[in-house]
């Protein structure tokens, strides 16, 4: 058994965290995709409408692409400029990756959440709910997940630019022996 290294093992948790939240909320694109045939059924069919499931699938959609951003991240799924970065070395895909956590993601990430702050305070303050009648009545829920994603971002984000400086300093195989020790 190998010494565990500090910040492989950061690296490791915030990577099973952003892995354990993606697989979690990826239920929910299951749950969006059975909602939304009952409301057409309900709809179409029974000619009966239910305004809580619309707004539910909103809610879901929101909740798989806000809190999903974080997985995204750590799989790399993210939208990047390809021509420069795919022909780099190893080193150079970590030069460009640690200049856009640090001057990009995190600033971003930062201010999303800086803006939002007062924004989300104010819908539970309120505990602010759907201006339909006889909608979900939770929107502070809905509009927590813009504090959320950020925060996920950010967490993940950390891991990136961990694992991006390894990289420079030449010790990627003591991730790559972690993660055989200890796979996800």
């Amino acid at each position: 058994m190998n010494k565990k290294n500090p910040v492989t093992m950061i690296i490791r948790g915030l990577d099973g965290f952003s892995e354990w939240t993606g697989r979690s909320i990826a239920w929910l694109t299951l749950l969006m995709v059975l909602v939304t045939f009952v409301v057409v059924v309900m709809r179409y069919i029974l000619n009966v409408g239910n305004i809580q499931l619309q707004e539910s699938i909103i809610y879901m959609h929101s909740f798989v692409f806000l809190l999903g951003a974080g997985y995204t991240l750590k799989h790399d799924g993210h939208v990047r400029v390809d021509i420069f970065y795919r022909p780099l070395s190893e080193r150079g895909k970590a030069v460009i990756n640690i200049i856009g956590t640090l001057f990009l993601l995190l600033p971003v990430s930062l201010f999303i959440f800086w803006i939002s702050w007062e924004y989300v305070q104010f819908s539970w303050h309120t505990m602010e709910g759907s201006q339909e009648a006889g909608g979900i009545e939770a929107l502070y829920l809905l509009k927590t997940s813009l504090l959320l994603m950020p925060v996920l971002m950010i967490l993940q984000g950390i891991a990136e630019l961990l694992r991006n400086i390894m990289v420079l300093t030449g010790q990627e195989h003591l991730i790559e022996a972690d993660i055989q020790e200890h796979p996800l």
